[in-house]
């Protein structure tokens, strides 16, 4: 089984924290998707003609696209990939574009699961954020995708922030969890380097995060929805049993995947690639326009699907272990030291297992079934703990 991500990038405006590839001029959305159809056919040899059990609208905002566009992209997609019977297909949506006619178009055109953008029910947060929507809006859009049907929904929330006290985070977590929502995605906000929020905070125009708060409010995530029958499948992950994410889970189980659109990654177990991140030269490579190449594998014009490539990395042995360690410590299965006998040898099992256990006496890796699993206080440093244990 294999998944699809298709990266629309476009938004109505610029959250200040973001760092993902996005524009706001939608001059050439046209040109787009006439490129992002061209990709397919171009890469449809990627997935090997595995069946496709999920395709993922992401962004920027997928919920941007007419109508038209997203049943155009949805065709060519079943036209061309083997998409299995029940594939779970999501669209990222923000709420100020959720309306009831549009959550119909949607579901008609065979959306099945939901992914908002809340980040927050209140409106400072959301202010602060430059979020498009609003805090009526944020309750207001959910209510309205249930009326209409839609049971599987993921929202993100955003905790960490300086606008948001512990008594404001509990709101929000009570507030999804009343509202029967079966997915949370929660995240620590991150000031990454040349955004909007970084260059504010240099400038002291804005308060910077505060690191403490962030540990706090992730572990009083984890007490809240652990006690509200959420499971944490993943460090930013909670799903009510049943109610993962199927093409996230695939991310983690180190699934094939075939990334389309600008900026997006693709994975098939022993090479990772990327499209270059930028639109016009994405579109023209695609298009046949001249003078746009956007590739550093020299690759030319219109020549076929290493045109919109930016780099591509075949993965070493060690490199490949290396991904699994990182990828399986982040979800609630954690590192299967078995697994990694059979498939990186005895000796790599063996000294994984000898270097955690600095981290077994320190509390935050835990053994279970020959499994390594983070802890509540390892999945705090989860990522340095990764890294730690990664092989030269």
């Amino acid at each position: 089984m294999a998944g699809i991500y298709l990266h629309i990038p476009f938004c109505r405006q610029a959250c200040h924290y973001c760092n993902f590839h996005f524009s706001t001029s939608l001059n050439r959305k046209n040109d787009f998707i006439i490129a992002l159809l061209r990709e397919m056919e171009l890469r449809q040899g990627y997935t090997g003609g595995e069946p496709i059990e999920t395709i993922y609208f992401g962004g920027g905002t997928p919920s941007l696209l007419a109508a038209g566009e997203l049943e155009a992209v949805l065709e060519r997609v079943r036209m061309i990939f083997p998409v299995a019977e029940g594939a779970e297909i999501t669209l990222e949506a923000n709420p100020d574009d959720i309306s009831p006619a549009l959550l119909k178009i949607w579901r008609k055109a065979g959306i099945n699961r939901l992914s908002i953008g809340i980040q927050s029910f209140f409106e400072e947060d959301l202010q602060w954020m430059n979020r498009a929507h609003n805090a009526i809006q944020a309750a207001g859009c959910i209510r309205m995708a249930q009326a209409e049907g839609f049971d599987n929904i993921s929202i993100d929330l955003i905790y960490g922030g300086p606008t948001l006290p512990d008594s404001h985070w509990q709101a929000n977590v009570d507030q999804a969890i009343g509202l029967q929502i079966p997915h949370l995605s929660c995240y620590a906000l991150t000031v990454e380097p040349r955004t909007a929020l970084d260059k504010m905070i240099h400038q002291h125009k804005k308060q910077d995060v505060n690191p403490d708060d962030q540990a706090r409010q992730f572990l009083l995530l984890m007490d809240w929805t652990a006690l509200a029958g959420y499971q944490h499948y993943e460090i930013s992950n909670f799903a009510q049993p049943g109610r993962r994410s199927r093409h996230n889970s695939s991310y983690w189980q180190g699934k094939t995947y075939l990334g389309l659109g600008p900026s997006a990654h693709s994975f098939n177990g022993t090479s990772r690639e990327w499209n270059v991140a930028n639109n016009a030269k994405y579109i023209d490579a695609l298009t046949g326009a001249a003078g746009a190449v956007g590739a550093t594998t020299g690759a030319g014009v219109g020549a076929g699907p290493e045109a919109v490539l930016a780099e591509k990395e075949i993965l070493t042995p060690v490199q490949q272990l290396n991904e699994y360690i990182m990828i399986s410590l982040r979800t609630m299965e954690g590192s299967d030291l078995r697994h990694m006998a059979t498939r990186f040898g005895t000796e790599r099992a063996q000294e994984m297992e000898r270097r955690a256990s600095v981290y077994i006496l320190d509390g935050k890796i835990r053994v279970v079934e020959d499994r390594l699993q983070l802890t509540q206080a390892g999945k705090l440093l989860a990522d340095g703990i990764a890294a730690d244990l990664f092989f030269e």
